[in-house]
């Protein structure tokens, strides 16, 4: 049979089943598929996504069958071939970046789910269990993190969501429990993703009408791994999107990781069902390394790079540096260049001198609204989570108003960002504060030495 009367049968095919379905269902489940080969006893059918392939086989088997039967005759076999991104992207049309992947089987054989092909993991190499120091910052989350790697997808611990300022090792965690899984489950499709690739690779599906393959994509995973995940605050649609995958992985106990620079109840801007389902699991801290555990940290750092530093100077730094591990690490960086460059030792005066380089960094890092609204509860001994509810207490109201003020002061958010960071408000809720809180600032001292005070520390 030539390739013109195979296609010429799967038209006759398509004409009937357009009589026999909703136009938009035609054309968003069959007007893609294409017809690849006929040999005469079996016929090869193009389809564009594994969602596509689930659908035709949990609702239009029956139909398809019939219609087969009649344009290419009793008993034909019916083979998919499905395009499977090995790349962590979208699913691709026949043609374009992607691997092929045959499923073959009678019309008459009932689902079956096609093998999918090999994933990359996007595991960061460098971060397993063994070059992760344990103190007693993070003793207790690597413990529960060992635990998930030997029996990911146990209801207690999924998902696990680790939490913690940056720099405290929540990346090294999350891709060691990952390696260790490859490890223990090799068949088990693991996957380390960023928030903000997942948003980039959501948005470009929507651009390209690509939801449906996306979604279907993650549903795949075995443990997924979102780093970050703080970065989906006031990002609607992708929390919902987020919302499904979640769903499906958690109701087949496959595991999922995420980790956040603060606690589920601090994440404003989050939906609270989203919320809800982060605490279902275990929810662990990890929280600024101790100086034992900084000056191990550095002892493993200069061993590991082949340097060598007096005790003292690692007793310095330890005790100076103590906001991130990612910050000790800067310093020793620092510290051999200039030992380098100017062909001098690691001394104490070279490590003063790196360390004052360094806390000024620090000092210049730029506020979030977050920080800010964080440091106005603290301060007022407000809960956040009040911040976020309809209540119209005075003292919850002034709060968020003072922390939208300040946030539009010392941050370049948008107002409508703000908005929804503090409180779930929109612009206008914003500005209205701004407004109320310049005009008691004119007229009530003691206010305006509570604002004062904490600008102060905002700037500290």
């Amino acid at each position: 049979m030539t390739d013109n009367n195979h296609v010429e049968l799967w038209e006759n095919c398509l004409l009937i089943i357009k009589d026999n379905i909703a136009e938009a269902t035609y054309n968003t489940i069959f007007k893609s598929i294409v017809p690849v080969g006929f040999d005469g006893a079996t016929l090869t059918l193009g389809v564009p996504s594994r969602f596509i392939y689930e659908i035709l086989e949990e609702h239009y088997i029956d139909l398809l069958s019939k219609v087969i039967y009649r344009e290419y005759g009793e008993g034909t076999k019916l083979v998919y071939r499905i395009l499977v991104d090995k790349e962590n992207k979208i699913t691709n049309d026949e043609g374009s970046v992607g691997k092929e992947e045959e499923k073959g089987k009678n019309i008459k054989d009932g689902n079956k789910t096609p093998k999918m092909e090999e994933l990359d993991s996007r595991l960061i190499p460098r971060y397993r269990f063994d070059n992760f120091i344990e103190g007693v910052s993070n003793k207790l989350t690597r413990s529960a993190g060992e635990a998930v790697a030997q029996n990911p997808g146990q209801e207690a611990f999924n998902p696990f969501f680790i939490y913690g300022p940056s720099g405290v090792g929540k990346t090294h965690l999350a891709n060691a429990i990952g390696a260790r899984v490859k490890e223990l489950y090799p068949n088990k499709r693991v996957l380390y993703v960023s928030a903000h690739l997942f948003q980039v690779q959501y948005t470009n599906a929507v651009r390209e009408n690509k939801v449906n393959d996306f979604i279907h994509f993650y549903q795949t995973i075995d443990v997924l791994i979102i780093d970050d995940i703080q970065e989906f605050a006031t990002l609607t649609k992708t929390q919902n999107t987020f919302f499904h995958i979640f769903n499906h992985l958690h109701q087949l106990g496959k595991q999922l990781i995420m980790t956040s620079d603060r606690s589920p109840m601090m994440l404003q801007g989050m939906e609270d069902r989203m919320l809800t389902r982060f605490k279902w699991g275990l929810v662990a801290e990890m929280e600024k390394p101790n100086v034992d555990l900084r000056k191990s940290i550095l002892r493993k750092k200069v061993y590991h790079d082949g340097l060598s530093f007096p005790d003292r100077v690692i007793d310095y730094i330890a005790e100076n540096v103590d906001e991130s591990v990612r910050d000790l690490e800067g310093v020793v960086n620092s510290l051999m260049a200039r030992s380098v460059v100017f062909n001098r030792d690691v001394d104490m005066d070279l490590a003063q001198l790196v360390v004052r380089q360094a806390a000024r960094i620090v000092e210049n890092k730029p506020l979030s609204v977050e920080d800010i609204l964080e440091k106005v509860c603290t301060h007022y001994g407000v809960d956040s989570a009040a911040i976020a509810s309809k209540t119209r207490k005075r003292e919850v109201v002034q709060v968020r108003q003072v922390a939208m003020y300040l946030a539009k002061k010392y941050t370049e958010a948008s107002s409508s960002k703000i908005g929804k960071l503090i409180g779930k408000r929109d612009h206008a809720t914003v500005l209205h504060a701004c407004t109320v809180v310049a005009s008691q600032l004119d007229v009530d001292k003691k206010f305006k030495g509570e604002v004062e005070e904490l600008e102060a520390s905002l700037r500290h």
